[in-house]
């Protein structure tokens, strides 16, 4: 367990909410309640209560009497109970949220056992929650343009055959930072057993270095923000094919504690330069300086994820129109290690095994599960709460209702790798798709199951007709740069697809 400040901060991690979600929640509880009407608390207000201390260290002072009303009436103690400190003396880190992780690191360290551990608790102790949270909004204030073209002129360099992923929408120009070969893209694959072709190899390659200054600085940090962190392993990429239907590629595994304390901290480190938080790129100059080293997959630790546009055809509707697809959006979790509080597409995944590491490394086996997982609500498909006791988690007995009656008919569901790309954010292989439900039964007796999972805060909706709204939201700066790619490609697969159910933006593809 880690070291709770107060009985407040213990109390929400009981219920295994983050300060964020737990805000939501009072701001529910107090509206159902008429008594509790003017009992109001912010995230950053609820963060500085549940540390104990007031800005710069200072005491807390009085709680206003609204407040301590609403949050006594939540956990039937007084306010004093709750700003106490708990009387059982906890020391070590929450195991339950970044298992795993200190065994590796001791291992990389060369230290004896718990000695990461005890380094990460002695780091939190230090930690000032309030510091981090002020950080994560000044992150969220570097907009996904302005980190495109900040990575472009990074990595100024060029390579013959290679450029990055962009569309003209009306008469904007929208530049990511997903680097990509006109082959790769538009790739109209069918994600089926003859066209994605993963050879699975065992190597002895040398692992990359890793800053134990930075990984325990990392790991203190994710436990104070409660980011879910498990050291379950990932696919690491060393080769590739990919060109109109076929995707095929040699994969190894690697430690997600590795990439987790290497080449995930490119992100953070490169936009808090942008906010102005800090000067050199130490971590960036080191292991992706420039553009040859983000092409050389074997010479670095290329991990990578899979995600698709979700496109949901309804039947027409009185009130909504005629029929359409319920495109899908999600806006990402703070307690996500990965694109957190931007928005993405979903289903949004590592390329990682579920059980059969062999089998799963096909792009399919990832997008399935993370259905089952991210929007139909199945937990022990998720490697981070559990499901580590089943031999087959996604045998036909065990699936979901929804996706037991998708898989009963092979016309039910399709899916589609749309493009293939290396994102200069972090080095991550991108694998965008689109998965399509045609049959609009689907949502008349399914609809209300779709539900995204704690990995995301919101799941918006738009109608494949409205090309207005559809037109607005590929500009917004909220964008992962891996989101908005595979949502690009996703829309002009689906506006030769969707027939008189869409009505999109016109999208003209650039590659430079």
């Amino acid at each position: 367990m880690r070291a709770f400040r107060t009985v407040l901060e213990q109390k929400i991690r009981e219920r295994r909410l983050s300060i964020e979600e737990f805000a939501e929640f009072a701001e529910v509880f107090a509206r159902e309640r008429p008594e509790l009407k003017l009992g109001t608390v912010t995230a950053r207000h609820l963060q500085r209560l549940a540390s104990g201390v007031g800005p710069k260290g200072r005491p807390l002072g009085e709680v206003r009497p609204a407040t301590a009303r609403l949050l006594e009436r939540i956990f039937g103690i007084s306010i004093d109970q709750l700003l106490a400190p708990p009387r059982a003396e906890l020391s070590a880190v929450d195991l339950d949220r970044l298992g795993g992780v200190f065994d590796w690191l001791d291992a990389r360290a060369g230290w004896l056992p718990e000695s990461s551990q005890s380094e990460v608790t002695s780091r939190l102790a230090a930690v000032d929650t309030e510091a981090l949270h002020d950080r994560l909004v000044r992150r969220a204030h570097v907009g996904r343009s302005q980190l495109s073209r900040a990575l472009g002129e990074y990595y100024a360099d060029s390579v013959d055959g290679y450029g990055v992923y962009g569309v003209r929408v009306a008469d904007r120009e929208l530049v990511t930072s997903i680097v990509t070969r006109s082959e790769w893209v538009d790739l109209t694959t069918p994600l089926v057993p003859e066209n994605e072709r993963f050879e699975l190899v065992t190597t002895s390659m040398v692992s990359g270095d890793v800053d134990v200054r930075h990984a325990v600085d990392r790991l203190a940090e994710a436990a104070a923000l409660d980011v879910r962190m498990t050291d379950l392993p990932i696919y690491r990429l060393l080769d590739l094919a990919v060109r109109s239907g076929k995707i095929a590629g040699t994969v190894t595994l690697s430690p997600f504690a590795e990439y987790a304390l290497s080449m995930d901290l490119l992100e953070g480190e490169f936009i808090d330069a942008l906010a102005g938080q800090r000067g050199k790129l130490t971590l960036r100059d080191r292991y992706l300086p420039d553009l040859a080293a983000v092409l050389d997959l074997r010479g670095r630790l290329c991990a990578g994820g899979v995600l698709a546009l979700c496109a949901i055809a309804r039947p027409a509707d009185p009130h909504r129109g005629p029929a359409d697809f319920a495109l899908l959006v999600q806006e990402r979790s703070p307690t996500v290690l990965n694109g957190a509080r931007r928005l993405s597409v979903i289903p949004k995944s590592f390329h990682q095994p579920l059980k059969d590491a062999r089998a799963d490394a096909r792009i399919s086996a990832t997008l399935l599960r993370e259905m089952e997982e991210e929007l139909f609500g199945r937990a022990e498909v998720d490697g981070t709460v559990g499901g580590h006791r089943i031999a087959a988690p996604m045998h036909p007995s065990r699936l979901s209702e929804p996706m037991r009656w998708l898989m009963e008919d092979d016309g039910r569901l399709r899916m589609e790798c749309t493009g293939f790309g290396l994102n200069l954010v972090s080095g991550n292989y991108e694998f965008a798709g689109l998965v399509v439900i045609d049959d609009e039964e689907f949502w008349t007796r399914f609809g209300g199951h779709v539900e995204a999972n704690w990995e995301a805060v919101g799941l918006r909706v738009y109608s494949s007709l409205d090309a207005e709204l559809v037109g607005e939201l590929v500009s917004d700066e909220s964008w992962s740069n891996e989101g908005l790619f595979a949502f690009l490609l996703g829309l002009k697969r689906l506006g030769e697809l969707g027939g008189d159910r869409v009505r999109l933006p016109e999208l003209t593809a650039t590659v430079r």
